[in-house]
């Protein structure tokens, strides 16, 4: 059922989504560094259960990487399909 909304949706509106997407998780990047790097900073101040912060952090920025390098690389396939 999903898909046949996806495959209904124009081309310039899916676009137009993917850019909302990705400005989104690239400002969850930057607020995800910042907190490992508070969080970092706390840890080496009091020691103890601050690592597990820092390991919640690196996970959320982990998936977060993640599906940024997916669109990337599924962008850069369909280009090199376009131009064979």
């Amino acid at each position: 059922m999903v898909e046949e909304i996806i495959r209904k949706t124009p081309k310039k509106v899916m676009y137009k989504w993917s850019i909302y997407i990705n400005v989104i998780l690239f400002f969850l990047v930057a607020l995800l560094t910042y907190f490992i790097i508070i969080d970092s900073i706390d840890a080496g101040k009091y020691g103890g259960d601050e690592f597990l912060d820092i390991v919640r952090d690196v996970a959320f920025l982990a998936v977060v990487l993640a599906f940024i390098f997916y669109q990337f690389f599924k962008n850069v396939f369909t280009i090199m399909r376009r131009s064979l």
